[in-house]
């Protein structure tokens, strides 16, 4: 998805569709793009996987985009501004979680499989999947932030607002729900003589 049809209108200067007058560390047209594309994809995995709804993912990945750009930001490089955008996000995905549900028929979940995977990638896919959806939202962000970003003890504090010295008990306790989700995937029990 290219970064002008989610941005509308935003870098053009239409200070009315966004109620902001301080973008980023006036960051330009060609910064921001390229800083979109080099962190858009990684917003939406994290976002995908820890609310389990694609859908939700894109309104929050726009979202964090917009309010991104309208805060008042001192340019500390794409590392900083990368873990900002993402604490963004993630105040949004608990601001989401923090609304009262209405159920809706349209909750139905996605697929998060690609086309072009091999049977072993898909194996684990499989297994994966629904193991994070059994985890809690908190549990799933400490591991995508961990293993699929990368983020150190300290960055995923600096993300999630938690305590530092925290981290690493919480991120311990998630990996072991996960080993224990996968234990009990029936393909993992089918193994087992």
């Amino acid at each position: 998805m290219p970064w002008e049809s989610v941005i509308p209108n935003v870098l053009a200067g239409d200070a009315e569709s966004l109620a902001c007058h301080a973008p980023v560390a006036e960051m330009d047209n060609e910064a921001f793009a390229g800083f979109y594309e080099r962190s858009a994809r990684s917003l939406w995995a994290y976002l995908a996987r820890v609310s389990c709804d694609p859908a939700l993912a894109d309104d929050l990945m726009q979202e964090s985009y917009v309010r991104f750009l309208c805060a008042s930001f001192s340019d500390d490089g794409e590392v900083a501004a990368r873990r900002y955008l993402f604490r963004i996000a993630t105040n949004l995905l608990r601001d989401h979680w923090r609304r009262p549900r209405s159920p809706s028929i349209d909750e139905i979940p996605e697929e998060f499989l690609a086309g072009n995977v091999s049977s072993a990638q898909a194996d684990s896919q499989a297994m994966l999947g629904p193991a994070l959806a059994q985890m809690r939202p908190r549990d799933r962000q400490l591991l995508w932030l961990a293993y699929a970003e990368g983020y150190s003890h300290r960055e995923i504090a600096e993300v999630t607002g938690l305590a530092s010295a925290s981290i690493r008990l919480l991120l311990f306790r998630a990996r072991r729900k996960m080993a224990a989700l996968l234990r009990q995937h029936p393909s993992n029990k089918a193994r087992r003589p």
